[in-house]
């Protein structure tokens, strides 16, 4: 005979309604996520969907991206920088972020793109990055803190010797946006004098390209003209900034080189032109040893120069007051001398706080063996104090340069369509 247990009844638990008293309101949640580091809100993201569409919202992301700059600007110890070597050796690229002061390694990690990848810019914590296939630019915006990138249309970028990229924010319209300029490399009977360069703007907002007028009048008898882009573009006061260098026919058939600095107001989406500094030295050689880079968030131009075949120097020039021709003021040079001295020293670029990257590539002789090694000085101009840094690479050091921007962890393009996590 089976017999059966009753079970017994479970107990009754009163489940509380929620009230006044215990819900957060929602201010208080938007003010409190927004002063979490990204990695945490990419976690609480998944609380609950009505926190996942707070975090994926427009406002939400500038928001928090005003605190994150905010602390940053406060704060010298979360000054960030981030450097990738310039070597084809390798399929994928290591990216370092490092503090900005003492360039002491943060972390580390690797760009999700199987092709060497060269870099436009970086604008809060957004990089864009292109590399060349297909006889195409390949274009990608990519933040590495929420680990995503999108691709742009390439319909328009077309491989080109005479092609130059800049990056940049637009702030009145909280849009990031890419601009293109093109020139003509040679001349030809049809084109004599040379035509302007060519503007097209990307937006991020509208997904799409759009042609730009110049607008600005033109130098006349141009016979030849290009623009530095072996460094990324500076964005000062709304504007990117372009060195261009010219040769111009001047009377009895005489060629004159000589430099002009474009502008493009990436809110109106104007050209303009600004002055050089007001120096004999500026004029009458090449332009390939003088280059636009930003130094405590004010335009400066950097002039290199080699002297006695044993050294190498970098004269920096500042804009004081943005527009003015007399407020460019000549802030120091630098000079490495050493007879080791004999491959080339290169301008890197400056961190937040003002201290100079100097790559010195030097040929030595080891063991009856030609070597070449690179050493990396960081200069503060203002102590005039600098010290070697350490940079490791497994790339042979005699293809190696670097890309350094600065680098702030951000939620930019997390409300994006059309992106790719990884």
């Amino acid at each position: 005979m089976m017999m059966f247990r009753r079970k017994k009844a479970r107990p009754h638990i009163p489940i509380p309604r929620r009230n006044n008293h215990n819900h957060i309101p929602e201010d208080i949640v938007f003010d409190v996520l927004s002063r979490l580091p990204v990695k945490s809100l990419l976690r609480f993201s998944c609380v609950c969907k009505s926190w996942s569409s707070l975090i994926h919202s427009r406002s939400f992301i500038s928001t928090h991206l005003n605190m994150s700059s905010c602390r940053v600007d406060n704060d010298h110890d979360h000054g960030y920088v981030m450097h990738m070597p310039r070597s084809s050796v390798e399929n994928t690229q290591l990216c370092t972020v490092t503090c900005d002061r003492t360039f002491d390694c943060i972390s580390e990690f690797r760009a999700p793109f199987i092709r060497y990848t060269y870099v436009v810019g970086s604008c809060n914590g957004l990089l864009c990055l292109y590399y060349y296939w297909n006889f195409n630019y390949n274009v990608h915006f990519w933040n590495p803190s929420i680990r995503k990138f999108k691709s742009l249309p390439t319909a328009s970028i077309i491989l080109s010797n005479t092609l130059s990229l800049g990056f940049a924010y637009d702030s009145q319209n909280n849009d990031y946006k890419l601009v293109k300029v093109e020139w003509p490399i040679e001349p030809s009977p049809t084109l004599l004098p040379l035509p302007p360069p060519e503007f097209e703007v990307y937006s991020l907002s509208s997904d799409s390209w759009r042609k730009v007028e110049f607008g600005i009048s033109w130098r006349p008898n141009i016979w030849y003209y290009s623009i530095n882009y072996d460094s990324p573009f500076p964005f000062v006061s709304g504007h990117l900034h372009f060195m261009v260098g010219t040769i111009r026919e001047t009377g009895q058939q005489e060629m004159h080189p000589c430099e002009m600095i474009l502008s493009f107001d990436v809110n109106s989406e104007k050209i303009g032109e600004l002055p050089v500094p007001d120096d004999d030295s500026f004029q009458g050689d090449s332009s390939y040893g003088k280059r636009l880079t930003l130094f405590k968030g004010k335009l400066a131009l950097i002039k290199e120069h080699s002297f006695r075949l044993c050294g190498y120097g970098h004269s920096v020039w500042v804009m004081m007051d943005y527009g003015a021709c007399k407020s460019w003021n000549k802030l120091f040079s630098v000079t490495i001398e050493g007879p080791n001295v004999s491959g080339y020293t290169r301008f890197n670029g400056f961190t937040k706080y003002g201290s100079l990257l100097i790559q010195q590539r030097l040929e030595l002789i080891y063991n009856g063996k030609f070597i070449v090694e690179n050493k990396f000085i960081l200069f503060d101009p203002k102590t005039l104090h600098h010290k070697d840094i350490s940079i490791q690479f497994k790339y042979p050091s005699n293809l190696v340069s670097l890309y350094v921007v600065t680098y702030l962890e951000s939620l930019a393009l997390h409300d994006a369509e059309n992106v790719v996590s990884y």
